[in-house]
């Protein structure tokens, strides 16, 4: 059995790891070009790359999937299944219709719930209780194809977007070989999924970090950490940025009460702070001030005393 895996992430190298010590034979990984990453942009392998070339897999990294000469090489390769998790690129309805035991996708949702790009962070900004992976069938219509399996985990409240797809890459990891292997002894019926039951997502874009001190503080909660680590949630102050990287809602009692009304107002909560929002206060724990390394709300405010009773953004 003939099988390409595609992923690039950190979040696809457990089950390419599992699929290789369970000696399935994989014939090539593709993943997405080296991209420049970090301070001095330096071209930086993806993850998936670094452990494919580890056990002496072959890489392919095309930009797109769309050029002939990149289906004639992926043909060349026979797969007889594909397996996808977090690739980067929507696939053609050419590598679709390749191998003859289908594509198969680890998606981090639990289908047909937060269909798209960013399943991940979705089920922190609804509020989910439970969030999951989904082992499908790929079809061309995004994240639509019938289910192989599931599994559900629970979003803990300091469930950021890195740790919980963490979290969820080693449950797709515990699902995807047993699953492989028993829709290859025929053993596996394909389920459709409820449409009726659909959401879906897009791709999280940088704007949306921007903290929008009028609404409520649980939905900016939510926001700080289904968008850590990116976009990241930023306010600005002195025409500076300042990053929220870890807050939490907060009780209205114990806080200053001056501008009740005003919504990005700092307030002095204890030895730190917090802002006022259009529901509720939200209390600020951790920060990133431009420039300068994560700190603490105390510390910030032991040499910015002056930000208490500003309003952001400022």
């Amino acid at each position: 059995m003939r099988i390409i895996f595609m992923g690039s992430p950190i979040f696809a190298v457990p089950s390419l790891e599992k699929l290789i010590r369970d000696i399935y034979n994989i014939v090539a990984v593709y993943t997405q070009p080296d991209r420049p990453a970090g301070r001095g942009r330096k071209k930086t392998p993806p993850p998936v790359k670094q452990v494919a070339e580890k056990y002496g897999i072959p890489v392919i990294q095309p930009e797109s999937l769309k050029p002939e000469p990149v289906l004639d090489e992926m043909r060349s390769w026979r797969p007889d299944v594909i397996i996808i998790c977090a690739y980067g690129q929507i696939l053609t309805q050419e590598v679709i219709d390749m191998p003859p035991e289908k594509c198969l996708n680890i998606h981090f949702s639990l289908l047909p719930r937060h269909r798209g790009a960013s399943p991940v962070a979705a089920a922190i900004l609804a509020g989910d209780e439970f969030t999951g992976v989904s082992v499908q069938i790929v079809r061309y219509k995004l994240d639509t194809g019938p289910l192989l399996a599931s599994a559900a985990i629970p979003v803990m409240e300091d469930d950021t977007t890195l740790s919980l797809a963490l979290k969820l890459s080693h449950v797709g990891a515990g699902m995807i070989s047993e699953t492989l292997g028993g829709w290859l002894r025929h053993e596996r019926i394909p389920e459709e999924q409820d449409e009726t039951k659909a959401t879906y997502i897009p791709q999280i874009k940088k704007d949306q970090g921007i903290i929008e001190w009028k609404k409520p503080a649980v939905e900016l909660w939510r926001e700080i950490r289904a968008y850590y680590p990116w976009p990241g949630s930023y306010t600005t102050w002195k025409q500076r940025m300042i990053k929220i990287t870890k807050a939490e809602v907060v009780e209205d009692e114990g806080s200053d009460k001056a501008s009740l009304n005003e919504a990005g107002t700092v307030i002095k909560i204890g030895h730190g702070f917090g802002v006022r929002t259009g529901n509720g206060i939200l209390r600020i724990n951790k920060l990133q001030p431009e420039g300068k390394k994560e700190m603490n709300a105390e510390e910030f405010l032991r040499g910015h005393r002056d930000i208490i009773g500003h309003v952001l953004p400022d």
